[in-house]
């Protein structure tokens, strides 16, 4: 997935490389506040840092026979500093460089997360104002219901990145952690203060208390948070692939010069952008689950988070972060088609405005049981016999009693259905 990513940087956070360099400067960090606090000598921090190098390479041919990788990157970082190397890790546990490192490291993937959210944002507020007086048909249960515009769409989906942006946030924070307190988290053979420098210099805050680890409802906030971003993309995704089908066709997906949309059929035009975005949902919320799963581990720590964390949290951050540059994109380029938006519209022959002649009644003093059977009754004509809906209803014998040609008439126009939509759209500054 890495190899073929557009998005290098964030690829490059999840590389053993990025990895092992964070838990490297970790390393460096301690043996500097080590040295401020007299617990060991001042002259060995200058050579830690300027030999202090390893291979991935090299870590991994020690690994094959010490079963371990953190041990295994100590050697090779120690192969390369010399005698000094006796002062690296004093104190630690490999949990503490590994969970401070993969604070660093979340932090440094949400934080590109944040940035596409933010760029989505820009987009729909930018086709929400385009489209705010774009008029069409409103579907509830996939049925006809009452016009709104394209431009509420844009804004109902701003709104809701907006929100997703609130909550990446918070668990950014959750997850910027790291801790430095040793096998059981009592700091039993380190002092809290190098937990504190250390944790400031990576530019993460400090666990108010970890066992061996730091618990991994921080990172199932973030796996469930990501997951519910998914949701969202996949939710704007089934609505433009909902009306890129051909018998809606209100708008698509941008179709590239020289694109195929099929080996056997030369006509297809299909929303396989859109199609990708909604499964790949379906990978993140399954990693979620994952997430949840590793709550719970024994006591002060076992190690069955550990092999998870290596698949979820990489996969998470790197398709979410995908799925949102294709979202925006296609956003961005979403080819409208507000003549197909009106004869949609038309295609019920006027049934779309039955609550407006429902009301039109009541307001006459009509029993709004009485007038809901009246109006059903032409409606469901229209439906099942292909009546005119208006025709009928000017024609209704119950109905012409309470309301002339010229009141019903008025019942069928779309402008003061939609006559708020300038109080909606400015809660969003359009």
């Amino acid at each position: 997935m890495i190899k073929r990513y557009t998005n290098p940087e964030m690829g490059k956070i999840w590389t053993d490389e990025n990895e092992f360099q964070t838990m490297l400067d970790i390393e460096i960090y301690a043996c500097e506040i080590m040295a401020q606090l007299g617990q060991i000598p001042a002259a060995v921090v200058p050579v830690i840092r300027e030999r202090a190098k390893f291979s991935v390479d090299r870590i991994r041919e020690i690994e094959r026979e010490t079963r371990h990788d953190i041990l295994a990157f100590l050697q090779a970082v120690a192969e390369n500093v010399g005698e000094e190397a006796k002062y690296i890790h004093m104190g630690l546990t490999s949990s503490d460089v590994k969970d401070t490192a993969l604070g660093a490291m979340m932090k440094q993937a949400v934080d590109i997360i944040i940035a596409d959210l933010e760029k989505l944002a820009v987009v729909l507020r930018r086709r929400a104002g385009e489209h705010k007086y774009t008029v069409m048909i409103g579907r509830t249960h996939g049925i006809h219901a009452e016009p709104i515009t394209l431009g509420l769409k844009f804004a109902l989906w701003l709104d809701e990145t907006e929100r997703n942006l609130e909550r990446v946030r918070r668990a950014r924070e959750a997850v910027s952690i790291g801790k430095l307190s040793g096998a059981v988290g009592t700091y039993a053979n380190i002092d809290p203060k190098v937990e504190a420098y250390v944790c400031e210099k990576m530019g993460i805050k400090a666990a108010k208390l970890a066992t061996q680890v730091i618990q991994r409802d921080r990172h199932a906030e973030l796996l469930t948070t990501l997951a519910v971003v998914a949701s969202s993309l996949d939710k704007f995704a089934t609505e433009i692939r909902n009306l890129q089908r051909t018998d809606i066709r209100e708008a698509e997906e941008y179709f590239h010069p020289g694109q195929k949309g099929s080996s056997a059929m030369p006509h297809k035009r299909n929303p396989i952008t859109c199609e990708r975005i909604s499964g790949l949902a379906r990978v993140v919320r399954g990693n979620a689950q994952a997430a949840l799963e590793d709550v719970a581990l024994w006591h002060e720590r076992d190690i069955s988070h550990s092999s998870v964390e290596r698949v979820i949290l990489p996969d998470s951050t790197i398709l979410v972060d995908y799925m949102l540059r294709l979202v925006t994109d296609v956003i961005d380029k979403l080819l409208v088609y507000p003549d197909a938006m009106q004869a949609n519209m038309n295609k019920t022959g006027g049934l779309i405005f039955s609550q407006r002649v429902l009301l039109a009644l009541v307001d006459k003093g009509v029993v709004r049981e009485d007038a809901y059977r009246w109006v059903q009754r032409n409606a469901m004509a229209r439906w099942l016999e292909g009546a005119d809906f208006k025709t009928n209803v000017i024609k209704d014998a119950d109905i012409k009693k309470y309301l002339t040609p010229e009141e019903i008439e008025k019942c069928f126009n779309a402008a003061p259905l939609l006559r708020h939509v300038d109080t909606i759209m400015a809660r969003f500054g359009l």
